[in-house]
């Protein structure tokens, strides 16, 4: 088990049948050593050496984002551009004061939290982006709030109490009808957490962070995407526009007779695809092989990939799929949004591939698994490198 596999350490198979959506859950010293994440010489580098403007780098007080120029000013380069540095002295100011730091999608910039993105992914079948918090007072960051996402938080360093309320609302969606506005009085229940520590929070629940211990902290968010019935129809209203019930104009200046028969022909349709019972499993498939969250280039290899079995790849997204294709005459692999129909002897290759999520793997052990040649492992390589669905990480030019 990797130490940084957060599925195993929620509960691989109890957290989706018993906790996943449903309840809050609180693991005390879940990973032994929360330094493998990250680091405060980590998030120092950060800060260091990239241009984070906000809302990517942000400080937030009791709700409030801090205008830029309180603890940065801007820099004119002789090509005439404006960029903000960072001046340590009076970020430091600011969060003595009691703001906290925010930095958005961490996980793209630190590759280990990316590692554990991906690994809840592949998990849980979703997109996931990464926050990192840090901060140094008892002043609450946000108050009193409630996300309209799932949310698995690490605890790095230092402690941070949480006082959980519970919802007011089922499954809140950001772009809802209703607002929860009012949380309840009082919390369900206090946390305090320390390093190592995980928690997960459904969304919709309302909470409140602090580091009201006498003591800094720094904590991991992994926020996860939803995939919700509105989401569903949405896609299914795409899948159905083949059926001519849907690509007419609808009836609005026909009889009340004509209008009425057209909403029933409708609905069959409707009712019909919602009847088929592998339809769940269809979308999710989509969302799967959609998914372009964690693409990167594969420098210096920008033409074909060299049959050197020391030269490591990796795949770019946690959801890819490969199955077998009808007739069993061949495997169809699908991922970042494309499809390849190839050859049965790919098939242990690219399952292999699939396995080795989040991690690189050699091309001379792709290879050996399919028993393929070095070559021939190259070139199915290199059609994935074009369709942006592998990188490859490492070897000679």
């Amino acid at each position: 088990m990797s130490p940084l596999n957060l599925a195993e350490r929620l509960g691989r198979d109890t957290f989706p049948a018993q906790v996943y959506h449903r309840q809050h859950l609180h693991v005390p010293g879940a990973i032994p050593a929360p330094g493998d994440l990250i680091t405060w010489d980590d998030l120092n580098n950060i800060l260091a050496t990239h241009r984070l403007d906000p809302p990517r780098l942000r400080l937030s007080a009791e709700g409030e984002m801090l205008p830029q120029y309180r603890y940065s000013a801007p820099v004119t380069t002789r090509r005439h551009t404006v960029w903000q540095r960072l001046h340590p002295a009076e970020l430091h100011e600011r969060l003595t004061e009691g703001a906290s730091l925010v930095i958005d999608a961490v996980d793209e910039l630190h590759p280990a939290v990316g590692n554990a993105a991906m690994e809840l992914e592949q998990w849980l079948r979703t997109g996931v982006q990464t926050n990192l918090y840090a901060s140094w007072t008892a002043r609450e960051g946000f108050g009193v709030h409630w996300d309209d996402h799932d949310v698995v938080v690490a605890q790095v360093d230092g402690s941070k109490r949480w006082k959980i309320y519970g919802p007011t609302r089922t499954a809140p969606m950001h772009k809802d009808m209703e607002k929860s506005e009012i949380p309840p009085e009082k919390p369900l229940t206090e946390i305090v957490m320390r390093p190592g520590d995980l928690l997960y929070l459904p969304r919709g629940w309302w909470h409140s962070v602090a580091a009201s211990e006498g003591e800094h902290s720094l904590h991991l968010t992994f926020g996860l995407q939803t995939t919700t019935g509105a989401q569903l129809v949405s896609w299914l209203s795409d899948e159905l526009r083949r059926k001519e019930v849907l690509r007419l104009d609808l009836p609005v200046f026909a009889p009340p007779e004509e209008q009425a028969d057209y909403l029933e022909r409708l609905k069959k349709e409707v009712v019909a695809a919602l009847e088929d019972p592998g339809v769940l499993a269809r979308y999710m498939g989509v969302r799967d092989a959609e998914d372009v969250t964690r693409m990167r280039p594969s420098l210096p290899h920008i033409g074909n990939v060299p049959a050197l079995p020391e030269l490591r790849v990796r795949l770019t997204t946690a959801r890819a799929l490969c199955q077998d294709a009808n007739g069993g005459d061949g495997v169809t692999f699908r991922a970042c949004g494309k499809e390849w129909d190839m050859a049965p002897a790919a098939g242990p290759l690219l399952r292999r591939l699939i396995s080795a999520v989040p991690g690189a793997i050699t091309l001379g052990e792709l290879a050996a698994t399919a028993q393929l040649s070095l070559d021939d492992a190259a070139g199915v390589i290199t059609e994935l490198v074009h369709g942006q669905a592998v990188a490859v990480e490492r070897g000679s030019a």
